[in-house]
């Protein structure tokens, strides 16, 4: 029964667009203005764990430990966690649609704000994480690290 239950949130969950409020895409000027962190950093141990959210529902967050490189938007530091909807714990994996699967060793830009857990979670779900190539490209996409270290400099402070 529970499984049936996680198998139709995971369904839910991932039939929901990753659009911001009012229905829109929203361009990284807008992410990096947005958002309270933003940071080039590398996923290293990645630990998932049950919760129940605000609405009752068990679902698996993985808490992830960031190694950062740069600091484009907040306090420079060296470590940040972050956490993320989805994972697979005994067998049983939450994969969300709006979020990319962050895997230990994938880098990329990730724009934060603060968790209530005192973590950090991506700003506008996965809008907020920009995954990025061996020749720092942003996959999916016709930016570059560099393209966003330049936006980071004019918008995020």
């Amino acid at each position: 029964r529970s499984m049936s239950a996680l198998n139709l949130f995971a369904i839910t969950v991932w039939a929901i667009p990753a659009f911001a409020a009012g229905g829109r895409q929203v361009d990284v000027s807008e992410r990096i203005k947005g958002s309270q962190r933003v940071v080039v950093a590398k996923a290293a141990k990645i630990t998932p764990e049950w919760r129940t959210n605000e609405h009752g529902d068990k679902l698996i967050v993985s808490q992830v430990s960031l190694e950062v490189e740069e600091t484009f938007k907040g306090a420079p530091t060296n470590v940040m966690s972050m956490e993320i909807e989805g994972g697979t714990i005994d067998g049983v994996t939450l994969v969300v649609s709006s979020l990319p699967t962050v895997k230990s060793g994938d880098r990329a830009v990730f724009m934060l704000d603060a968790a209530p857990s005192g973590s950090h979670k991506p700003h506008l779900k996965g809008m907020g994480i920009l995954k990025l190539d061996s020749s720092n490209k942003i996959e999916n996409s016709d930016l570059r690290l560099d393209d966003v270290r330049r936006l980071a400099a004019t918008v995020g402070r």
